[in-house]
């Protein structure tokens, strides 16, 4: 089965209108039919980024996919459109295409992270998904790249000319360099996971099924990691909340 073959269209009900942001509200094997696909996702955390950085906020809403990524979006269109979605985080996104590449001998590319990173997650990928051929690219660890960076970064993508172009630079950095070069890309999907990257490679652990049946994922990172995650989780939570209820409020 070939790539195109798998992926069926989606009809105006695979997303839901929420806060300005179309999320999609449907099964991952549902995803759109298009020659080039760049998936994002959005959690609460990102959304308040997106408000203060306009290029940030342009990526997202031109993203072909933005996945609901947290149980603060999946509220939101709760409680604002009386609209169940389910949420979809980065790694599961990650989980259900490399299950499918490996069902077709597809190939993926990781760009971003370490080269010791890299390697971790290609020793891992090679014994749960042998059938999936694998490419990365370790691009310099800086504020923003320069032009010939990003000439470099785009030539090892397209000489390995990946199904599924994983990228891992960190929110809304990922988001703003896939949207700028989406179109120089050769690749068929495109997605920015951050993350996943470190969770894959065993780097960074994921809090464990149990947290993240109970919505509750967001906690078990923040006691993990209480200094780097208390902004993401608790200030920037609480402008979470104010924005909704800004937007309850403007329809009434």
């Amino acid at each position: 089965m070939i790539l195109d073959d798998y992926m069926i269209a989606t009809d105006v009900n695979s997303e839901v209108l929420c806060l300005g942001y179309p999320i999609y509200n449907s099964s991952l094997n549902d995803l759109p039919n298009k020659s080039k696909l760049l998936v994002n996702t959005i959690n609460q955390y990102s959304y308040c980024i997106s408000e203060e950085d306009a290029t940030f906020k342009e990526a997202l809403l031109n993203s072909d996919v933005i996945l609901p990524d947290g149980v603060g979006i999946v509220f939101a269109s709760k409680w604002l459109n009386d609209v169940k979605v389910k949420k979809i985080a980065g790694a599961d996104f990650h989980e259900f295409q490399l299950k499918r590449l490996n069902s077709i001998n597809g190939s993926c590319f990781y760009l971003g992270a370490s080269n010791e990173t890299l390697g971790k997650i290609e020793t891992r990928l090679k014994k749960e998904y042998p059938n999936v051929k694998f490419g990365s690219y370790s691009p310099p660890y800086k504020p923003s790249f320069t032009e010939e960076d990003n000439v470099k970064m785009i030539q090892e993508v397209n000489n390995f000319s990946p199904d599924v172009l994983f990228v891992g630079m960190t929110a809304p950095k990922q988001e703003k360099w896939s949207y700028a070069h989406k179109g120089e890309l050769e690749a068929k999907i495109i997605c920015s996971i951050g993350a996943v990257f470190d969770f894959y490679a065993g780097t960074v652990e994921r809090p464990n099924k149990i947290w993240q049946d109970l919505g509750l994922e967001w906690l078990g990172r923040l006691f993990k990691e209480p200094k780097r995650m208390w902004r993401r989780y608790i200030y920037y939570g609480g402008i979470f909340a104010k924005h909704m209820v800004k937007a309850k409020f403007n329809r009434l």
